[in-house]
């Protein structure tokens, strides 16, 4: 009998069976090879497997470890035998080698058995259906092979084998029904409950939706009882006294305007003079000059304002610029071809005692809405910053709101202390505001108040509250539930408290995207010490009338 070895090589898609007799053999890529592999990858690796035939076994007698063979998967090692079917591969290539001996023992399949008992024709018949290669005959051969057993079996048999056929079949039947019928009615069952469970799951989500409801009712019913609580200690020291100086003077020249008369009818905006403060028989006099020694023509006007992040101050344009909303102020300008110049401009906050000047950025149009800024660079680090509501739906009628400010002026802060106190002020600072406001800042007295109300109606320009306030807290911010702002006071009405109005933050922020300024989530650190750019326009270029 012939000896040798099968080899079945794999390189990429091109496969190819090969027989060796050789009592030694190599595999690799040199010339020298028995089996040669031509590949550029390892084109200079020589000869890489040898095997020897020992005693009708191959076996690898050398191999090159820098290929890293693997036989089954495992590491290949000298004198490992090679069964049928083993598998040499070189990782990371394509290349695999499957071996099989020339010749092999049927070692998988084995019989032992007795030849039944059969006829002897069927025998005959098997045996020369087996040798015939027409299938006709194999037909034949079946077809007596039935016909004899059919005769061999006798009629009780028969029978036997029909009823159990018959009783087998109508088992299977009758189970098949009660199977099928015990299916249909678990299948009702399991469908009737899937519908009390859909009905038990619509009415557990209403219940739930009905809870969620309530809770957000007493949430609401909460934080409106506590809305104002809530805002003045988290944005309090935020909410900004305005105090400024200005004075007439003239268009062409700019030079002050005077009283002509020192003892003339000089009008002041927050205490209009009694019937007895001109002379008798005299008519008050308004006409203004630039010479003489008469008194200058100058006002002080206060109101409220809040900081919205990186020294931007919102308030109302009639607090930054007073003289247009003033009628006998403007026919004063108009008959002294006069224009308004703002002298001084400072803002307080609450528990600093220094007041940081205030200057002007932008002042709306048709809104009585205006943006003012202080350096940045000195902004205190604490200063807390109002949030400002982006969301429209936030007002609406019937919502609790809080607005914060200083109505009244230093008159309601001086209401704040005792009498004895208050009247001692009074005296020492009586004639000069500037000066009673400083002495209440340095005393730490600046607090705005905080009331709360309800918004009782708007539309896209207004809306209108019942939360108190009064002159002096124009500009003041207006909070929502939510605690953030969603308009700025502008209009105050003493006599009828349901008729406050505010202009709605909306048209501020406008305002605040043209200034410059972004939300404070957008801000980036800025070096110490450097402050915005477009923060150097003077006072009187701002608030020159047009």
């Amino acid at each position: 009998m012939a000896t040798g070895i099968i080899i079945h090589i794999s390189v990429g898609s091109e496969k190819r069976t090969e027989f060796f007799s050789e009592e030694r053999l190599s595999i690799g890529s040199d010339e020298t090879c028995d089996l040669q592999i031509h590949t550029k990858k390892l084109e200079s690796t020589g000869v890489w497997l040898r095997l020897e035939n020992t005693e009708g076994v191959f076996r690898v007698i050398d191999f090159n470890p820098t290929l890293g063979l693997t036989i089954n998967e495992k590491p290949v090692r000298r004198y490992i035998a090679l069964n049928d079917g083993d598998v040499v591969a070189i990782p990371d290539t394509d290349i695999s080698f499957a071996f099989f001996a020339l010749a092999e023992k049927p070692s998988l399949i084995t019989t032992k058995r007795n030849d039944p008992q059969i006829a002897p024709f069927i025998s005959e018949a098997a045996l020369d259906a087996a040798a015939s290669p027409e299938r006709d005959d194999a037909k034949a051969f079946l077809r007596e092979f039935t016909r004899e057993l059919m005769r061999e079996i006798s009629w009780t048999t028969k029978a036997i084998i029909l009823v159990l056929t018959i009783g087998f079949l109508t088992g299977v039947l009758y189970l098949g029904f009660a199977v099928n019928s015990e299916l249909r009615a678990n299948r009702e069952n399991a469908e009737a409950q899937q519908q009390i469970i859909s009905r038990l799951e619509e009415q557990l989500g209403n219940t739930s939706s009905t809870l969620g409801q309530l809770e957000k009712t007493n949430r609401d019913l909460i934080n409106a009882q506590s809305l104002a609580q809530n805002v003045r200690v988290s944005y309090g020291n935020g909410i900004c006294l305005i105090v400024g100086v200005y004075q007439l003077v003239d268009r062409a020249s700019g030079k002050p305007l005077r009283y002509p008369d020192p003892q003339s009818y000089q009008p002041i905006p927050y205490s209009p003079p009694s019937e007895g403060d001109t002379p008798a028989g005299a008519a008050p006099q308004t006409t203004l000059t630039t010479e003489g020694n008469g008194s200058l023509v100058e006002y002080d006007f206060i109101g409220t304002g809040f900081h919205v992040g990186g020294g931007y101050i919102v308030t109302n344009r009639h607090v930054l610029q007073p003289w247009t909303e003033d009628d006998q102020v403007k026919t004063m300008m108009r008959d002294s071809n006069g224009r308004a110049l703002v002298k001084k401009l400072v803002i307080y906050f609450p528990n600093l005692p220094q007041p940081f000047p205030l200057r002007i950025r932008q002042a709306g149009g048709r809104e009585d809405v205006a943006v003012a800024t202080i350096d940045p660079a000195i902004v205190p680090a604490d200063l807390p910053v109002v949030p400002l509501e982006r969301d429209s739906e936030a007002a609406t009628i019937g919502k609790t709101v809080v607005t914060m400010g200083y109505p009244n002026g230093p008159d309601r802060l001086l209401a704040m202390v005792d009498d004895a106190e208050a009247t001692s002020i009074n005296r020492r600072f009586g004639n000069s505001r500037e000066n009673l406001i400083n002495f209440l800042a340095q005393s730490r007295k600046i607090t705005p108040l905080t009331t709360q109300g309800s918004i009782t109606d708007l539309d896209t320009r207004r809306i209108v509250h019942d939360a108190r306030t009064a002159e002096g807290g124009s500009g003041a911010p207006l909070f929502g539930q939510t605690g953030k702002v969603i308009g700025v006071n502008f209009g105050v009405f003493t006599e009828n408290t349901a008729v406050n109005m505010a202009v709605p933050i909306a048209f501020a922020l406008d305002l605040l995207r043209q200034a410059g300024w972004k939300p404070p989530e957008e801000l980036q650190p800025a070096p110490a010490g450097q402050a915005q750019a477009g923060l150097a326009n003077t006072n009187s270029a701002a608030n020159t009338s047009r």
